[in-house]
């Protein structure tokens, strides 16, 4: 069950309510610009009010791991060049809100991020408050407050860096979410393949299928209740539902047939899927409750995909109905079927972005790499140059992207990896066995 995150807004280190930036605050990063310097950012560690025992450690111990995860995120975006909390003064709780400007000004610092941790111990709730500031303007620019377990600190460690990004990018943040993927071990003509999710920076991983049954191509509903996708046993395919909270699962769709990619629809009614029957391969919408399919696409060939712009009104997908894999959009009844590639080599594994003015796909011209363009298939863009990158999924704002590299070699395995849209900042994410088909899921409440 998703763990519940309070958020609560403040004035002074001890009694919480949201300001607004100062009207003068400039500070602010480019995540368009590739050419732009990371901005620089100090991230002490939080002190606490008094140092108490809870399940997940002291606040002291609170205090410097929240810090960390901070740091990482903003690092990870790779917009931000963050220092601390190790190496970095200690800070007392009436410094959270009156900083020492001129210190961290000689540094080379030009933002600070300053916070606590409050607890009464044991499994009382904490209170995390954290504070953005303009070092150079001497200047506070946000401030925010969030109650949680002490077991989900991290959460409120991304809703902080959530905050910061958002505050100093303007542009909507993507910590607080988590990954599903598919986790794989054995050699690679007999994977064992398991349904797994965690957080968007591999932490709180769990696995959520034992194996026994071969998962692929999972998918979080839009509400992130429910994650689809695919299970083969004995020869049986079914798409089936999870839900995140009861830890249950329901039947779908099943048949003899190749089915893959199920994704749902905007509004959750629905999930598509791919299904070859007697040699031809098309699209499929299927109610999410379950029922009765109905074909969408009828060419003959392998039409493969499906996802669903931002208002629902269309499709995206594959097929090679004009001799190779291109990227075609169509109505979400079917009709209006048009191709949008023209460059060369092929395409596949398309997906809409959230935004909606992009599409995400996998680029197959000698290597395998992920690539960007607008719906009208123009400004195509290529973000990575593995050897064989593919299946990307777009984070809840839009602007970064992850997928799974594939290393070559009998012995080669994959792994989950993140991209923004400039191409430039790129990282793998920690997973505890390979894994592919990374699916991205809302920013959680």
């Amino acid at each position: 069950m998703t763990p519940i995150i309070k958020r609560i807004a403040f004035a002074t280190a001890t009694a919480l309510v949201a300001l607004a930036a100062p009207a003068q605050a400039q500070l602010s990063v480019d995540v368009t610009d590739e050419s732009a310097s990371n901005l620089k950012i100090a991230v002490p560690a939080m002190p606490a009010q008094q140092s108490v025992s809870t399940p997940a450690g002291t606040t002291d111990e609170l205090g410097r791991k929240i810090a960390e995860v901070i740091a990482s995120d903003l690092k990870g975006s790779g917009l931000f060049e963050p220092s601390g909390p190790a190496g970095l003064k200690a800070v007392t709780v009436p410094e959270v809100t009156f900083p020492q400007y001129d210190h961290w000004s000689s540094m080379g610092m030009e933002a600070l991020v300053q916070g606590y941790v409050r607890s009464t111990g044991g499994d009382a709730e904490i209170t995390v408050g954290c504070y953005l500031y303009d070092v150079a303007l001497k200047s506070e620019l946000t401030r925010q407050g969030y109650v949680v377990s002490p077991r989900d600190w991290r959460r409120a460690a991304h809703k902080c860096a959530d905050a910061i990004y958002a505050r100093l990018s303007g542009e909507s943040p993507f910590f607080d979410s988590r990954i599903a993927y598919i986790a794989e071990s054995g050699p690679k003509d007999n994977r064992v393949k398991r349904l797994a999710i965690m957080d968007s920076d591999g932490a709180n991983h769990r696995f959520i299928t034992n194996g026994q049954s071969l998962a692929l191509t999972p998918r979080f509903s839009p509400d992130y209740g429910s994650i689809v996708y695919v299970s083969y046993l004995n020869r049986r395919v079914r798409i089936f539902v999870y839900d995140i909270g009861t830890g249950k699962q329901r039947l779908v769709t099943e048949s003899s047939n190749a089915t893959f990619a199920p994704r749902w629809s905007p509004d959750g009614r629905s999930i598509l899927f791919s299904m070859a029957v007697a040699g031809n391969t098309d699209i499929y919408r299927v109610p999410a409750a379950g029922g009765t399919p109905v074909r969408l696409t009828t060419s003959p060939g392998i039409d493969v995909g499906g996802s669903y712009s931002p208002d629902g009104s269309k499709i995206v997908f594959e097929s090679d109905r004009s001799g190779s894999q291109q990227i075609y959009v169509m109505n979400a009844d079917g009709s209006g079927q048009q191709r949008i590639s023209h460059g060369g080599g092929r395409y596949a594994t398309p997906e809409w972005s959230p935004r909606g003015d992009q599409i995400a796909f996998t680029k197959i011209s000698g290597d395998f790499k992920i690539a960007v363009m607008t719906p009208g298939g123009d400004n195509e863009r290529i973000l990575t140059n593995g050897w064989q990158d593919e299946q990307p999924t777009w984070a809840p704002n839009g602007r970064v992207l992850q997928f799974f590299r594939t290393s070559p070699g009998r012995s080669g395995g994959s792994q989950v990896w993140q991209v923004d849209l400039t191409g430039v900042n790129e990282r793998r994410i920690p997973t505890p066995l390979n894994g592919s088909d990374p699916a991205w899921g809302p920013l959680l409440p």
